[in-house]
């Protein structure tokens, strides 16, 4: 539509000359050479181009003007193909509800800049430990920037602002040498947790589930990963650093071993338009060694309240290899979704001489309705058929959700690797929840969440149930 806009203006300022060259209006007296050489030199200088002069001859023939018109008109071309040319090394600039973005005219290059804020109130009934208050807090505040850099290399980059001090979520790129086959290299979501992959933006409860605790989390390494057969089959396998279950990497590599890690999961009826286009299911997992004592080598778990219920003596020693295998999967279809995943970690452990390879293990299912009709997915409720807009008759998208999980600690950690008194052997979670979408950027969330425990409380009594309230306002773009 451009070029034929451009076509036809330069047709009009062509019609325009010759009109302006022609003479007075129709019926009276042409013109005179001489008048329409004048009329030519206005419009020379108007459009900037020069006078032409014949070998030896005045400007006063037919022949003369009717070149110098010539040269006028391919002016015009000329400056119009520089106007063109010009547009067309102009950045694109978009701003929608998915944030900005600025794209080379060519598309090769492109900035985007996105965001995620997510402020909760957490308010406990019963079950909080000492030193544990009902409060409000600034749970995620991240700028995310991410593009590519040419047709071969993206990038991401995620700082986070929340908490008491900067750090780094995000930090990658991807050298794309096709869609079966990209290279990602940098600091980014380790391929072994269903949930731990999903989006903390597209959640359907405030929290991640129990078997996330098993799940390394964010690590550093190199990973090769892609999809084939029309997008129905996606893998990923890399190695990394290695990460404890349920935390991100410390900045180098503590211990001097790597750990590999991969995934493969398969969405067969993806393109098609049937009842199962929404099903998904695959298996990741790890291995590695890792070998010291602290918080860099060996696991604390929490509870769904956000509240640790388990973690090994300070003595005990992540003593060899360490193994993780986690089948998981999804469905959804229209408005129903159903989310579950089932992960064992097993450690080879030491204390003094006595040496143990324990499993731990955690498993959840999760279950989604959307009230409005819109469709549920993976990526969550992306936008409302009707926004919120008092008045006007739109209250935006309701979700209901609901999900159980456990984890049980193998019994063999107790009482040598894990104190009895503090640590609990299992944890039963069952939260359920409303979801309001106003928009496509703005979410409001409410969960209730219970958890019951095997042990952790003295003379081997079991602690005592939490019992609490979660809300979450979250603003995406």
């Amino acid at each position: 539509m451009r070029h034929r806009g451009n076509t036809a203006r330069t047709t009009w300022l062509a019609g325009a000359i010759a009109f302006a060259l022609a003479g007075p209006a129709f019926g009276q007296a042409k013109p005179t050479i001489e008048e329409l050489q004048r009329r030519l030199e206005a419009l020379e200088q108007r459009y900037g181009a020069a006078p032409q002069a014949a070998d030896g001859q005045a400007q006063d023939g037919l022949a003369a003007l009717d070149q110098r018109l010539r040269v006028l008109e391919r002016n015009l071309e000329l400056q119009e193909e520089a106007r063109v040319a010009k547009e067309k090394e102009a950045a694109v600039v978009t701003v929608n509800d998915k944030g900005a973005s600025f794209k080379s005219a060519n598309g090769d290059y492109e900035f985007k800049f996105r965001g995620l804020l997510q402020g909760d109130g957490r308010f406990y009934s019963a079950g909080e430990p000492a030193g544990t208050y009902d409060t409000f807090l600034l749970r995620t505040a991240r700028p995310i920037f991410e593009g590519t850099l040419g047709k071969w290399i993206g990038y991401r980059f995620t700082p986070e602002f929340a908490g008491d001090s900067a750090t780094i979520v995000d930090a990658y790129a991807d050298l794309k040498f096709s869609p079966a086959a990209t290279v990602r290299v940098g600091k980014f979501t380790s391929p072994v947790g269903l949930e731990r992959l999903q989006s903390s933006a597209a959640l359907s409860e405030v929290e991640r589930a129990l078997p996330s605790e098993l799940a390394p989390n964010r690590d550093i390494g190199a990973q090769l990963q892609g999809e084939f057969a029309k997008g129905t089959v996606s893998y990923g396998i890399g190695v990394f650093n290695g990460t404890v279950d349920g935390r991100d990497a410390v900045t180098t590599n503590p211990d001097n071993e790597f750990e590999y890690a991969g995934r493969l999961f398969f969405e067969p009826f993806k393109n098609d338009a049937s009842f199962w286009s929404g099903l998904g299911f695959g298996i990741g997992g790890s291995i590695g060694d890792t070998e010291g004592t602290g918080n860099n080598f060996l696991p604390r778990y929490r509870s769904a309240g956000q509240v640790q219920f388990f973690n090994y003596r300070g003595a005990v020693a992540a003593d060899g290899r360490r193994t993780r295998w986690s089948p998981q999967g999804y469905f959804y279809h229209n408005s129903f979704g159903l989310l579950a995943e089932y992960i064992e970690s097993a450690q080879e452990l030491s204390v003094g001489a006595t040496q143990a390879e324990l499993e731990n293990t955690a498993w959840q299912a999760t279950l989604s309705w959307v009230l409005t009709g819109e469709d549920a997915s993976y990526r969550g409720v992306t936008k409302p058929s009707s926004p919120f807009s008092p008045g006007k008759g739109g209250w935006g998208a309701w979700e209901l959700v609901g999900r159980y999980g456990e984890l049980d600690v193998d019994r063999d950690a107790f009482p040598l690797f894990a104190d009895p008194a503090v640590a609990a052997r299992s944890a039963q979670s069952w939260t359920v929840g409303v979801n309001w979408y106003l928009n496509s950027n703005l979410k409001l969330v409410a969960n209730y969440l219970q958890t019951s425990f095997d042990g952790g409380a003295a003379a081997g009594a079991d602690r005592e149930t939490e019992k609490a309230v979660f809300t979450r306002l979250q603003v995406s773009f």
